[in-house]
Protein backbone atom coordinates (compact mmCIF):
# COMPACT_ATOMS: atom_id res chain seq x y z
CA UNK A 1 0.00 0.00 0.00
CA UNK A 2 3.03 2.76 0.96
CA UNK A 3 4.67 1.92 -1.99
CA UNK A 4 2.46 1.83 -4.56
CA UNK A 5 0.65 5.41 -2.92
CA UNK A 6 4.44 6.14 -3.19
CA UNK A 7 4.53 5.73 -7.02
CA UNK A 8 1.52 7.06 -7.73
CA UNK A 9 2.04 10.21 -5.62
CA UNK A 10 5.25 10.48 -7.74
CA UNK A 11 3.74 9.45 -11.15
CA UNK A 12 0.98 11.83 -10.64
CA UNK A 13 3.17 14.90 -9.47
CA UNK A 14 5.41 14.27 -13.01
CA UNK A 15 2.05 14.34 -15.08
CA UNK A 16 1.25 17.72 -13.07
CA UNK A 17 4.67 19.26 -13.49
CA UNK A 18 4.51 17.94 -17.74
CA UNK A 19 1.06 19.93 -17.62
CA UNK A 20 2.27 22.99 -16.23
CA UNK A 21 5.91 23.08 -18.64
CA UNK A 22 3.37 22.86 -21.66
CA UNK A 23 1.04 25.06 -20.47
CA UNK A 24 4.03 27.05 -19.61
CA UNK A 25 5.88 27.07 -22.72
CA UNK A 26 1.96 28.56 -24.09
CA UNK A 27 2.32 31.15 -22.21
CA UNK A 28 5.34 32.00 -23.07
CA UNK A 29 5.40 32.29 -26.42
CA UNK A 30 1.94 33.89 -26.76
CA UNK A 31 0.34 37.57 -25.93
CA UNK A 32 -0.09 35.70 -22.29
CA UNK A 33 3.25 35.99 -20.93
CA UNK A 34 4.93 34.33 -18.31
CA UNK A 35 4.40 37.37 -15.66
CA UNK A 36 0.22 36.93 -16.19
CA UNK A 37 0.51 32.91 -16.54
CA UNK A 38 2.01 33.03 -12.83
CA UNK A 39 -0.25 35.22 -11.88
CA UNK A 40 -3.19 32.64 -12.03
CA UNK A 41 -4.11 30.91 -8.65
CA UNK A 42 -4.73 28.25 -9.99
CA UNK A 43 -1.23 27.51 -11.56
CA UNK A 44 0.21 28.64 -8.26
CA UNK A 45 -1.79 26.27 -6.42
CA UNK A 46 -0.86 23.48 -9.12
CA UNK A 47 2.65 24.13 -8.93
CA UNK A 48 2.99 23.64 -4.68
CA UNK A 49 0.71 20.25 -5.41
CA UNK A 50 3.19 19.07 -7.48
CA UNK A 51 5.86 19.53 -4.67
CA UNK A 52 3.28 18.11 -2.27
CA UNK A 53 2.92 15.02 -4.22
CA UNK A 54 6.69 14.61 -5.21
CA UNK A 55 7.77 14.84 -1.63
CA UNK A 56 5.42 12.77 -0.05
CA UNK A 57 5.83 10.11 -2.67
CA UNK A 58 9.64 10.46 -2.36
CA UNK A 59 9.51 10.41 1.48
CA UNK A 60 6.70 6.99 1.24
CA UNK A 61 9.97 5.43 -0.79
CA UNK A 62 12.82 6.40 2.05
CA UNK A 63 10.68 5.21 4.44
CA UNK A 64 8.71 2.27 3.55
CA UNK A 65 7.43 2.50 7.51
CA UNK A 66 5.33 5.38 6.56
CA UNK A 67 7.40 8.71 7.52
CA UNK A 68 5.96 11.89 8.40
CA UNK A 69 6.89 13.83 5.39
CA UNK A 70 4.98 16.53 4.53
CA UNK A 71 3.13 18.11 7.60
CA UNK A 72 -0.48 17.60 7.51
CA UNK A 73 -1.11 21.33 7.67
CA UNK A 74 0.98 22.12 4.39
CA UNK A 75 -0.97 19.41 2.46
CA UNK A 76 -4.84 20.83 4.17
CA UNK A 77 -3.79 24.12 2.70
CA UNK A 78 -3.10 22.31 -1.06
CA UNK A 79 -5.74 20.61 -0.85
CA UNK A 80 -8.20 23.45 -0.41
CA UNK A 81 -6.67 25.49 -2.72
CA UNK A 82 -6.93 22.80 -5.31
CA UNK A 83 -10.67 22.30 -4.25
CA UNK A 84 -11.83 25.95 -4.39
CA UNK A 85 -9.51 25.84 -8.09
CA UNK A 86 -11.59 23.06 -8.96
CA UNK A 87 -14.93 24.28 -7.88
CA UNK A 88 -14.24 28.30 -9.52
CA UNK A 89 -13.27 26.39 -12.77
CA UNK A 90 -17.04 25.04 -13.03
CA UNK A 91 -18.13 28.56 -12.63
CA UNK A 92 -16.26 30.24 -15.05
CA UNK A 93 -16.68 30.24 -18.71
CA UNK A 94 -14.34 27.72 -19.83
CA UNK A 95 -13.34 29.60 -23.43
CA UNK A 96 -11.30 32.01 -20.57
CA UNK A 97 -9.34 29.01 -19.60
CA UNK A 98 -8.69 27.37 -23.65
CA UNK A 99 -7.06 30.69 -23.92
CA UNK A 100 -4.33 30.19 -21.50
CA UNK A 101 -3.24 26.74 -22.32
CA UNK A 102 -3.58 23.31 -24.66
CA UNK A 103 -6.91 22.05 -23.85
CA UNK A 104 -5.38 18.26 -22.18
CA UNK A 105 -2.93 20.28 -19.76
CA UNK A 106 -6.29 22.71 -18.57
CA UNK A 107 -8.26 19.50 -17.86
CA UNK A 108 -5.14 18.02 -15.59
CA UNK A 109 -4.25 21.30 -13.77
CA UNK A 110 -8.27 22.45 -13.35
CA UNK A 111 -10.66 19.36 -13.13
CA UNK A 112 -7.88 15.81 -12.20
CA UNK A 113 -5.69 17.04 -10.12
CA UNK A 114 -8.05 19.02 -7.35
CA UNK A 115 -9.69 15.24 -7.40
CA UNK A 116 -5.88 13.45 -7.05
CA UNK A 117 -5.41 15.91 -4.67
CA UNK A 118 -8.75 15.49 -2.72
CA UNK A 119 -8.40 11.47 -3.15
CA UNK A 120 -4.82 11.68 -1.58
CA UNK A 121 -5.99 13.14 1.10
CA UNK A 122 -8.73 10.40 2.30
CA UNK A 123 -6.11 7.76 1.47
CA UNK A 124 -3.61 9.18 3.69
CA UNK A 125 -5.49 11.49 6.21
CA UNK A 126 -3.36 13.52 8.93
CA UNK A 127 -2.32 11.23 11.42
CA UNK A 128 -3.21 14.13 14.32
CA UNK A 129 -6.54 15.91 14.67
CA UNK A 130 -6.22 18.83 13.07
CA UNK A 131 -8.27 22.20 14.50
CA UNK A 132 -10.29 24.64 13.01
CA UNK A 133 -8.72 27.55 14.25
CA UNK A 134 -5.04 26.58 13.58
CA UNK A 135 -6.67 26.17 10.17
CA UNK A 136 -7.53 29.59 9.87
CA UNK A 137 -4.00 30.30 8.69
CA UNK A 138 -5.05 28.47 5.32
CA UNK A 139 -6.35 31.76 4.54
CA UNK A 140 -3.93 34.14 4.63
CA UNK A 141 -2.11 33.16 1.15
CA UNK A 142 -5.48 33.64 -1.05
CA UNK A 143 -5.73 36.89 0.95
CA UNK A 144 -2.22 37.84 0.09
CA UNK A 145 -3.04 36.93 -3.68
CA UNK A 146 -6.48 38.92 -4.12
CA UNK A 147 -4.20 41.90 -2.76
CA UNK A 148 -1.43 41.03 -4.96
CA UNK A 149 -3.84 40.70 -8.26
CA UNK A 150 -5.84 43.52 -7.06
CA UNK A 151 -2.92 45.89 -7.33
CA UNK A 152 -1.07 44.26 -10.25
CA UNK A 153 -4.51 44.61 -12.28
CA UNK A 154 -5.04 48.46 -11.39
CA UNK A 155 -1.19 48.71 -13.00
CA UNK A 156 -1.34 46.68 -15.79
CA UNK A 157 -4.87 46.71 -16.68
CA UNK A 158 -4.89 42.65 -16.42
CA UNK A 159 -6.85 40.37 -13.95
CA UNK A 160 -6.13 36.41 -13.71
CA UNK A 161 -10.06 36.31 -13.28
CA UNK A 162 -12.98 38.28 -14.54
CA UNK A 163 -14.39 38.49 -11.39
CA UNK A 164 -11.37 40.46 -10.14
CA UNK A 165 -11.80 42.77 -12.95
CA UNK A 166 -14.11 45.94 -12.23
CA UNK A 167 -13.87 47.29 -15.73
CA UNK A 168 -15.57 43.91 -16.59
CA UNK A 169 -19.67 44.13 -16.87
CA UNK A 170 -21.33 46.40 -14.45
CA UNK A 171 -20.86 47.36 -10.74
CA UNK A 172 -17.04 48.29 -10.49
CA UNK A 173 -15.18 47.52 -7.39
CA UNK A 174 -18.79 46.68 -5.74
CA UNK A 175 -19.34 43.51 -7.70
CA UNK A 176 -15.57 42.60 -6.96
CA UNK A 177 -16.22 43.42 -3.33
CA UNK A 178 -18.96 40.85 -3.16
CA UNK A 179 -17.04 38.25 -5.53
CA UNK A 180 -14.26 38.52 -3.13
CA UNK A 181 -16.77 38.05 -0.10
CA UNK A 182 -18.49 35.18 -1.70
CA UNK A 183 -14.87 33.62 -2.77
CA UNK A 184 -13.93 33.81 1.15
CA UNK A 185 -17.09 31.81 2.14
CA UNK A 186 -15.86 29.38 -0.23
CA UNK A 187 -12.85 28.86 0.99
CA UNK A 188 -14.17 28.89 5.05
CA UNK A 189 -16.58 26.36 4.03
CA UNK A 190 -14.49 24.04 1.74
CA UNK A 191 -11.72 24.36 4.37
CA UNK A 192 -14.25 23.34 7.19
CA UNK A 193 -14.66 20.31 4.76
CA UNK A 194 -10.95 19.45 4.71
CA UNK A 195 -10.18 19.42 7.73
CA UNK A 196 -13.63 17.52 9.05
CA UNK A 197 -13.02 14.89 6.24
CA UNK A 198 -9.06 14.79 7.29
CA UNK A 199 -10.14 14.33 10.63
CA UNK A 200 -13.42 11.76 10.29
CA UNK A 201 -11.13 9.44 7.49
CA UNK A 202 -7.96 9.61 9.73
CA UNK A 203 -10.34 8.50 13.11
CA UNK A 204 -10.90 5.83 10.96
CA UNK A 205 -7.88 4.61 9.51
CA UNK A 206 -5.95 4.95 12.12
CA UNK A 207 -7.93 4.69 15.61
CA UNK A 208 -4.72 3.66 17.59
CA UNK A 209 -2.74 6.51 16.18
CA UNK A 210 -5.30 9.01 15.98
CA UNK A 211 -4.92 11.85 18.78
CA UNK A 212 -7.65 14.62 19.58
CA UNK A 213 -4.85 17.21 18.92
CA UNK A 214 -1.50 17.93 19.10
CA UNK A 215 -1.01 18.98 22.51
CA UNK A 216 -2.87 16.46 24.09
CA UNK A 217 -0.87 14.51 26.62
CA UNK A 218 -0.18 10.83 25.95
CA UNK A 219 2.32 9.38 28.49
CA UNK A 220 1.49 7.96 32.19
CA UNK A 221 -0.78 10.87 34.22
Amino acid sequence: MTLALSLSRIALAVLSAVALGFAGHDAATSATGLADFFSHFTILSAMAACLVLFASGATGLRDTRGGRGVPDMVRGAVVLYMAVSGFVYGLVDTEFHDTLMPSWADHVLHQALPLVMIADWLVDPPRRRLRYPSAASWLLLPLLYVGYSLVRGAVTDWYAYPFLDPDRGIGGYGRVTVACLLLAVLFVALGALVVKAGNTAGARRRPREFRGGAHRRTGPR
